[in-house]
């Protein structure tokens, strides 16, 4: 049985200004919760881990399966209207967020599309909500704010306006970041960054666990 719901993510509003998005809710069924979670990774720091630096249990590896699957890029390339055939993916996994992250930007160019799936409990702390922003200079510019709960899911198209951030917050905030990219050296070069970067927090025993 499929954990994503196809209908939600066809069905969701698409907004054109002040860059192409979509916000869709219960993309992951809210009965699965309980299971979902259970087989989430145990993500013990923050920042960003390639999904192959994760192990997670069956349902996990079932979800990410699916969102790189051909269903959901024909769902996002209809949405978007963008010719994805030949986009490869990348999916990384965040667990815990640190009172550095959030920090208002852009995507690289690299990335066509991003997609952020969240998958947390009832949410509600007050920083930690993606915000989608009209500028880069403050987070009162936004238009959308995001409670990054269970099912809870946010497409954009990247470009130079595609501004988004959060106010900061300390502690579990379980996201997954589906990119679709230019091509397979950028697939590569995150693969790298992300790699390393998981190395350095497991070789290191004095890194700050947030």
């Amino acid at each position: 049985m499929s954990l994503l719901n196809l209908t939600a993510l066809r069905n969701a509003p698409i907004e054109t200004e002040p860059f192409e998005h979509f916000i869709a809710s219960d993309v992951v069924n809210p009965a699965r919760i309980d299971a979902v979670l259970g087989d989430y990774p145990k993500v013990k720091k923050g920042g960003s881990f390639p999904l192959s630096a994760t192990h997670g249990g069956p349902l996990f590896n079932q979800l990410c399966a699916e969102l790189q699957g051909e269903e959901v890029r024909k769902v996002f390339a209809e949405r978007f209207r963008m010719d994805l055939n030949e986009r490869p993916t990348t999916l990384t996994v965040r667990g815990r967020c640190r009172m550095k992250d959030g920090q208002i930007h852009t995507d690289s160019k690299t990335k066509l599309i991003t997609v952020l799936l969240y998958l947390n409990e009832p949410w509600n702390a007050d920083g930690g909500r993606l915000k989608l922003l009209r500028n880069g200079e403050s987070l009162d510019s936004a238009f959308a704010e995001v409670s990054p709960q269970f099912g809870t899911l946010v497409a954009f198209k990247n470009g130079p306006t595609a501004w988004h951030g959060h106010a900061p917050f300390e502690g579990v905030r379980r996201a997954l970041q589906l990119n679709y990219v230019v091509d397979e050296a950028a697939v590569r070069r995150s693969e790298r960054r992300h790699g390393f970067s998981a190395l350095m927090k497991r070789l290191n025993p004095f890194a700050k666990a947030a």
